[in-house]
C-alpha cells in the first residue's frame, strides 16, 4: 500500500520545471531540457490509405501507422539530444500496392536541437530561436535534416514556426528534397491544457524531376486542431488533421496522404 501512495504521489505531483511537454504535435518550439535531465517520448501517426485486398482483388481502406519512441537529454540547458527508434509494420501480402508511409521506415535518428538565447523572449522580433539537425537511417535511406525553429509568446498565447529541409539519400540510387514546413499557435487555459491549431506541409522533390510527378510526390498541406494535456511527469499531446489540398482526388492504392492524419504524442518526465 504504501508503494502505491508513492506512485500515486509522483503521477499527480505538479510537473517538474526540467520536463518539456510538446504543445504541438508537429511544430517543435525552442524549449530544450535542462542539464542532465531526460525524458522519453513515444509517437503515433494513424493515417487511412487504400490498398487491393488479395482475397478479393477490391480497393479497401486500412489504417496506416508509424511509431517513434524517444529518449530526450539535455546535454546542456541550450543544448539537447534526441535518439530514436521508427517501426512502421507492413501491412503483408493480404493487401498490395500498399503505399510506403511517408517519410518513415524502420530503423534508427539521432538530432540536436540548439536554442540561440540564454533568455526567453530576447530576440528582437521573432523573440525564440533555436537550430536542429537530424540524421535518420531506415531500411530504404539515409537522410539529413535540418530546421530552424522559430517562436514568439504572448502569454497565454504561443506561435511557433518550423523551417524545415531534408535530403534522402535512397539506397536504390534516388535523391529527393523534402521540404517541409510548420506553423502552430497554441492558448494555455491553465498550464497543464493547451488548445491549439496547427497546420504543416510535405513535399518530395526527385532528383532527377519526373516530368510529370504523381499524387503522392506533389506538396500535400494539413490543418487541424490539437490538444497538450499534463497530469504530473506525463504529458500527451494530440492532433487531428484534415488535407485541404487537392480535396477532390479520389484515392487509389499507392497514395500515400489520406485525407485525415492523426499524431498522438505521451511524454513522460524521467528528471528526478
Amino acid at each position: 500500500m504504501r508503494r502505491l501512495v508513492v506512485i500515486a504521489a509522483i503521477l499527480v505531483s505538479p510537473m517538474v520545471a526540467r520536463a518539456n511537454p510538446r504543445t504541438l504535435p508537429f511544430t517543435y518550439t525552442t524549449d530544450t531540457l535542462a542539464s542532465g535531465s531526460a525524458e522519453l517520448e513515444q509517437f503515433v501517426d494513424l493515417v487511412p490509405l487504400r490498398a487491393i485486398s488479395a482475397s478479393s482483388t477490391r480497393e479497401e481502406t486500412y489504417l496506416a501507422f508509424a511509431l517513434q519512441t524517444e529518449l530526450e537529454i539535455g546535454l546542456t540547458d541550450r543544448l539537447e539530444l534526441g535518439l530514436y527508434i521508427t517501426v512502421v509494420p507492413d501491412p503483408g501480402v493480404a493487401l498490395a500496392g500498399a503505399a510506403r508511409f511517408p517519410g518513415a521506415g524502420n530503423g534508427l535518428k539521432q538530432r540536436l536541437r540548439y536554442r540561440l538565447h540564454d533568455k526567453p523572449d530576447t530576440l528582437p522580433i521573432v523573440g525564440n530561436a533555436a537550430g536542429y539537425l537530424e540524421l535518420s537511417e531506415n531500411l530504404f535511406e539515409i537522410e539529413a535534416e535540418g530546421k530552424l525553429i522559430l517562436e514568439r509568446r504572448m502569454d497565454p498565447v504561443r506561435v511557433a514556426a518550423n523551417l524545415t529541409a531534408e535530403y534522402e539519400w535512397y539506397f536504390s540510387g534516388e535523391r529527393e528534397v523534402v521540404l517541409a514546413p510548420s506553423v502552430g499557435v497554441s492558448y494555455e487555459i491553465k498550464p497543464s491544457l493547451h488548445l491549439g491549431l496547427e497546420g504543416w506541409m510535405r513535399g518530395e522533390f526527385q532528383r532527377p524531376a519526373p516530368a510529370s510527378p504523381t499524387f503522392g510526390l506533389r506538396p500535400q498541406v494539413y490543418v487541424g486542431p490539437t490538444m497538450m494535456l499534463a497530469v504530473g511527469r506525463v504529458w500527451w499531446t494530440l492532433g487531428l488533421y484534415g488535407r485541404v489540398t487537392e480535396m477532390s482526388h479520389h484515392m487509389a492504392p499507392g497514395d500515400p496522404y489520406g485525407r485525415v492524419w492523426l499524431r498522438s504524442m505521451i511524454g513522460y518526465d524521467l528528471s528526478r
